[in-house]
């Protein structure tokens, strides 16, 4: 295990900031930032070489969320829907995720979030992609 340490020890100031609790507002922001790209580049290949560290970033931004962020209830629908309420919003102002129709049948249900609308939605609303998956 000594060897393992040393290994650990040589590489950890670089990847310390990825992998470490985040303290404040501003860490939370890189990291979810960082999931963002995971979330690009792996998608939903649970096979893919990073897939076990978006896990590992996902359960460190959750761990700051259960801390810091107000919890909103509900499935991803119900969460979209709030965050239109909370933010004054129509379905024609997320033109970001699709045409009116396709955010109607979002909110409907009859479709569901793909990752690249999760990622938009993510940012707009300063919220971790959790919240819609």
């Amino acid at each position: 295990m000594g060897i393992q340490l040393k290994e650990i020890a040589e590489i950890w100031p670089v990847v310390q900031p990825i992998l470490s609790v985040p303290h404040s507002e501003s860490d939370y922001d890189k990291l979810v930032d960082f999931i963002d790209s995971l979330i690009d580049e792996v998608g939903d290949n649970e096979k893919h070489p990073l897939a076990s560290l978006m896990e590992t970033v996902g359960k460190l931004i959750e761990t700051y969320e259960t801390q810091y962020v107000s919890e909103i209830l509900g499935n991803p629908i119900d969460t979209l829907k709030s965050l239109l309420m909370e933010h004054e919003l129509k379905q024609s102002d997320l033109s970001e995720i699709g045409s009116q129709g396709v955010v109607s049948e979002i909110l409907s249900g009859k479709r569901q979030l793909n990752l690249r609308q999760i990622k938009r939605l993510s940012k707009r609303f300063k919220v971790s992609p959790a919240v819609f998956m």
